[in-house]
């Protein structure tokens, strides 16, 4: 809540912490805290919930995504592609959610140095889109090879092979590699969001070229026919629902496979059932092509370990391709109407073209236009190969090294060992190797780990129960970093509706809500309110998605849902791309949403004018 200076959000330094959260800052590393040696820095900074990119309370060793994307996005605008007035975003935690702030731009004199810099290396990444693509898959694959290739050792011997001595000692034995094996994983981790970067601003920043000159050319056109414009695109992130109504269609064709697919018995029993039949067999050499690698999409955002993914919990992809079985005896569609989507681009696009009135225009139009329609899948399409893909082999990576420390006695869960940040896991591996390298009966300090993972879980638990304020700090006078703006959508209009609802939302006392015209059209229906990932498999046909924000691996539901509303996110958010994709109505970046809104309620979302109304409240 805004506090009791009128316009501003509390202090980051006086904002109270529940007392059931008391200890959450050992969870994370002291650099993420805010602190009396840079209070002068922190207090002049406007900090927001970062919903995106952690709706949830953070567990501690998932907090290394968090991390990297800080580096990594911050240094491709300062550094790298040397986006004139742009700096980078930092993080902080505050018990235990994150918040971000856009850095102000640098001096005059930097923003000329860069500017020098930036117009021959981002237009060259634009007119070789294609091929740089190619070299980033090829490397980035290989990254995720040589990630599942490390070797966690799966026990401490009693004594270590004879071949590893004679006729010459190796010279390293498995106490190095157990430390190793975290070290290697944690850098290619950090490695593989050096590469998750590589061109992502550059597809926020050519929206933001083509979106402005649009704006020049077509004074008063919205954004969402902007976001029209842009959409439709054939990218990796929406494979993995395509090889599901595939192979939804392909068990259609065989009434004993759509049975058996439909059948409510647990999904080990329907492949079992599967192998019986010369139907069965086929599908399930269909199933297993998809498998690798498009079930390696987790079952929420891939930011946090607790979601699985489809690989590690068939049930999700088996539960959508029962309801898909289910519409298509129904007679529906189950995909994405693509050819509806184009069809529709091209009509606006011949619209506003025809009201182009000189050459000059039109070239203007055309270039920025080719450069959107070229680059914008990447945000969809690595989106899937990192967040996904990679840290489905990172978690499996990270729980072999759990299961060891099961087995050393060290935690009592092999999920406990992401209750410890990434600078605590060499510690506990340290104290392992050492036990084992001194010899027997060598006690290690397991209760005082376990005794330590529990406490963390518990103040995760009563954290999720907790309403943090939106924001914290002074706002400023104008929020103008476009990253900020077209991504998160936080801009100066969004700052005064929150601090405007904070107050109206504890009072019960609000009916609208307003963000972002993402994605257009009107729709009205009863809202689901979902504040934590798991909570998508409780979406009914026909509702409302009210979340944080959408996650693209949620595809499945969007062909049978009515609209999407998010707390945060802009224009160029995962929720604005995938709800234009799927062409249902959608407003984000309303900052209180999950509020103001509960499930039952009636709602109508108009994605053209981006304003939320609650019809009628449930009773």
């Amino acid at each position: 809540m805004a506090d009791e200076n009128a316009g501003r959000f509390p202090d980051p330094h006086e904002y109270e912490i529940p007392a059931e959260l008391e200890g959450w800052e050992e969870m994370y590393p002291s650099h993420y805290l805010f602190s009396q040696d840079r209070a002068e820095w922190e207090k002049a900074q406007f900090w927001y919930l970062d919903k995106i990119h952690a709706p949830e309370p953070m567990p501690p060793l998932d907090q290394i995504f968090q991390e990297a994307w800080q580096i990594s996005l911050s240094q491709y605008t300062t550094r790298v592609f040397c986006i004139p007035p742009a700096q980078g975003i930092a993080q902080r935690m505050v018990g235990p959610y994150m918040y971000i702030c856009a850095i102000a731009p640098p001096p005059d004199e930097i923003i000329g140095e860069k500017a020098a810099l930036f117009e021959k290396r981002v237009f060259y990444v634009f007119e070789h889109y294609e091929e740089l693509w190619d070299k980033w898959l090829t490397k980035f694959k290989a990254l995720g090879e040589e990630m599942a290739a490390v070797e966690v050792p799966t026990e401490l011997p009693k004594f270590v092979p004879e071949d590893q001595v004679l006729p010459a000692p190796t010279g390293c034995y498995v106490s190095y590699d157990l430390i190793e094996s975290f070290d290697k994983l944690a850098n290619q981790m950090i490695k593989g969001w050096q590469y998750h970067f590589e061109m992502l601003n550059l597809t926020y920043l050519a929206y933001l070229m083509f979106a402005d000159v649009a704006r020049k050319l077509f004074p008063g056109i919205s954004e969402s026919a902007i976001g029209k414009m842009v959409a439709g695109a054939y990218v990796s992130m929406f494979k993995p629902e395509e090889e599901l109504c595939r192979l939804s269609r392909l068990a259609h064709s065989s009434s004993g496979v759509a049975d058996l697919l439909k059948s409510d018995a647990p999904v080990d029993e329907k492949i079992a059932g599967l192998e019986n039949t010369p139907e069965g067999k086929n599908w399930l050499e269909e199933y297993e092509k998809a498998k690798d690698p498009w079930f390696f999409v987790s079952c929420g955002s891939g930011w946090f370990h607790h979601e699985g993914s489809w690989i590690t919990t068939p049930e999700i992809p088996f539960g959508y391709m029962k309801s898909y079985l289910e519409r298509l005896e129904r007679g529906e569609t189950i995909e994405r109407d693509l050819d509806k989507i184009n069809k529709q681009r091209d009509e606006i696009i011949a619209e506003y073209t025809a009201l182009i009135k000189t050459d000059e225009d039109r070239k203007a139009f055309d270039d920025a236009y080719n450069t959107i329609r070229t680059i914008y899948r990447y945000a969809e399409d690595h989106l899937f190969w990192v967040e996904h893909w990679f840290h489905t082999i990172w978690f499996k990576k990270i729980r072999e090294l759990g299961s060891l420390l099961v087995g050393a006695g060290m935690i009592e869960n092999v999920d406990d060992i992401f209750m410890f940040n990434r600078y605590e896991i060499p510690e506990l591996l340290t104290e392992v190797a050492t036990g084992w390298a001194l010899g027997v009966d060598i006690p290690v300090r397991g209760a005082y780990y376990k005794a330590k993972a529990e406490k963390r879980k518990k103040i995760l638990e009563a954290a999720r129960s907790w309403n943090p304020s939106p924001a914290l700090g002074v706002p400023p006078e104008e929020v103008a970093e476009p990253f900020t703006i077209m991504l998160w959508g936080v801009t100066t209009d969004r700052v005064k509706e929150w601090l405007k609802g904070v107050d109206a939302t504890a009072e019960g006392d609000i009916s609208e809500v307003k963000g972002f015209a993402s994605s257009a059209g009107v729709a009205e229906g009863p809202a689901r309110v979902l504040k934590l990932l798991k909570e998508i498999v409780d979406l009914q046909p026909g509702e409302v998605l009210v979340c944080p924000t959408t996650n693209p691996s949620w595809a499945p539901v969007f062909t049978n849902i009515k609209a999407a509303v998010t707390d945060i996110g802009g224009l160029t958010s995962h929720a604005a791309i995938v709800c234009r994709e799927y062409g249902i109505p959608s407003v984000t970046g309303t900052g209180l949403a999950t509020s103001a809104i509960k499930t039952g309620d009636i709602i109508r979302v108009d994605g053209d004018t981006g304003v939320v109304t609650i019809v009628e409240k449930a009773g």
